[in-house]
């Protein structure tokens, strides 16, 4: 349904094949590398104990900032910019490699001290620190080839990269599980995926940094992608100052908990959002002139993804209980509220992540900046005042969160594109209530019959399916019509083959 709204966008038949390819592929990759990664995710949580995650979620904080310093510019500014060639592509990469070493040296000296700062019950965290932070040196390597492939639309080496990547990282830190050595099982999964997703891109694709660096190319790179930088920069602390918090204050179980229960949701929005957030960006990018088709393209966007996410996210509030006990097992069942409280979070992904790809697409990096500047005043704030009552409430903050910063996301682009707050809750109003009828519904089911709990599981994905499919066709909702042409061709056209 989404490919074919981006095909109504452009004109030109061979760009609407790539476009269309584009999708294709990359909503391949990341179903391909969730699945593995999931399965993978459900043994080890069996293997392991929720303090060696709650290390490992410690860890990722460091980690995730340093990596946002090595991609969160960059790449963004080379996709942007219309003429970006082989010198502009050399010079971010040679400055990539030398500011990843720096960064590395950085972590490796901190560890001890962060090491320290956190006490007896994390340790080995020093060591742990200083192998997980090799990664961002690989991603030096790797953000470069992201924006070239990106740029190119070439996503057909994503799929190949990150799949034979994820399946590496998978039998090793299986295989590592089972021989006993614990959390350095996760450690070793962590590195090999990008290890052998980059050696993959450096083989497949074409481009090599020639023997050429230009300061005059990289100021103007920096110009655009410096806000951009700055702006993930902030995203990026803001989302993992929780994990900081209650790392320290609270103990690495509940840290666990807490991480855990983005998993499943995350899987969901992941393969959805991130595929899209990936082919959006440079298909806006290149209509960027064309603020009305900029315009069309954000709301059916999010049209269609709030359809598809919201009553998914609902399901999963629904079933959340049983399916970790069969999943993970009882001793991951703390991590149930946490689980739900993502899935309401998730359920206005789209809205921010659309408003903000046609504003990073339109060079209004100035905007994106200012937007998350704000919307991180507002993170910190809910943080402060939630961390004082427990791990709950911060989870709970993170809806009200996502509710204030879809508003603030949606401002700007009042007047870049005319897109108002009436046509955006029009857009989103017919799937969130009927996702809630539904839910409502499906809370019922085992109150008024007791099942096995993979029996209650499958009667709710039944029941739940049949109701927001029903009711979608009664109402005749946009959406639901729009998906039942586009399946209704595809089945013709299978056909006819």
């Amino acid at each position: 349904m989404i490919i074919n709204f981006l095909i109504i966008i452009q004109g030109k038949m061979g760009k609407n094949i790539k476009i269309v390819s584009g999708l294709l592929w990359r909503f391949s990759e990341r179903v391909s590398a969730q699945l593995v990664t999931f399965i993978v995710s459900l043994v080890l949580a069996r293997l392991l104990e929720p303090s060696d995650y709650g290390m490992i979620a410690l860890c990722t904080v460091f980690t995730s900032i340093l990596n946002i310093l090595i991609t969160g510019g960059f790449g963004s500014a080379l996709v942007q910019k219309l003429e970006a060639d082989h010198l502009d592509f050399s010079s971010v990469f040679y400055f990539n490699i030398f500011f990843s070493l720096v960064l590395y040296g950085v972590i490796f000296f901190a560890a001890p001290y962060i090491s320290e700062f956190y006490g007896n019950e994390y340790v080995q965290l020093t060591q742990v620190i200083r192998v997980m932070g090799v990664q961002v040196i690989i991603l030096g390597v790797n953000n470069v080839q992201q924006a070239y492939v990106s740029k190119n639309m070439l996503f057909k080496k994503f799929f190949f990269s990150t799949t034979i990547g994820t399946i590496a990282s998978a039998i090793v830190g299986l295989g590592m599980a089972f021989s006993g050595y614990g959390i350095w099982a996760l450690v070793a999964q962590t590195l090999v995926n990008p290890l052998i997703d980059t050696s993959v891109l450096w083989i497949t694709v074409k481009w090599r940094p020639q023997r050429e660096f230009s300061f005059t190319r990289l100021q103007i790179l920096i110009k655009y992608g410096w806000k951009i930088l700055v702006s993930s920069l902030l995203n990026e602390f803001c989302n993992q100052l929780r994990g900081l918090i209650i790392g320290k204050r609270y103990s690495a179980e509940d840290l666990a908990f807490f991480s855990k229960g983005q998993q499943f949701p995350s899987i969901v929005v992941t393969n959805i959002n991130s595929s899209i957030e990936s082919v959006l960006f440079p298909v806006i990018s290149n209509i960027q002139e064309n603020i009305g088709s900029v315009k069309s393209l954000t709301r059916k966007f999010i049209k269609m993804s709030s359809y598809i996410m919201c009553p998914m996210m609902m399901g999963l509030v629904v079933v959340a209980e049983p399916l970790v006990r069969i999943l993970l097992t009882e001793k991951w069942l703390f991590c149930v509220p946490y689980l739900r409280i993502y899935c309401f979070t998730y359920c206005l992904l789209p809205v921010q992540t659309a408003n903000l790809q046609a504003i990073k697409a339109i060079g209004r990096s100035d905007i994106y900046l200012k937007l998350e500047i704000i919307k991180r005043f507002i993170s910190i704030s809910l943080l402060l005042i939630s961390m004082k009552y427990g791990v709950l409430y911060i989870a709970i903050s993170l809806i009200i969160e996502s509710i204030l910063c879809a508003i603030v996301n949606t401002f700007p682009n009042k007047k870049l594109m005319d897109y108002k707050y009436t046509e955006l809750l029009k857009d989103i109003f017919p799937a969130v209530i009927l996702s809630i009828v539904m839910g409502g519904i499906l809370w019922f089911v085992p109150r008024i019959y007791t099942f096995s709990d993979i029996g209650l599981i499958v009667v709710q994905v039944v029941v739940g399916v049949v109701i927001y499919v029903g009711i979608s066709k009664i109402l005749n909702l946009t959406s639901y019509v729009y998906l039942e042409e586009l399946v209704l061709s595809k089945l013709k056209r299978g056909k006819r083959r």
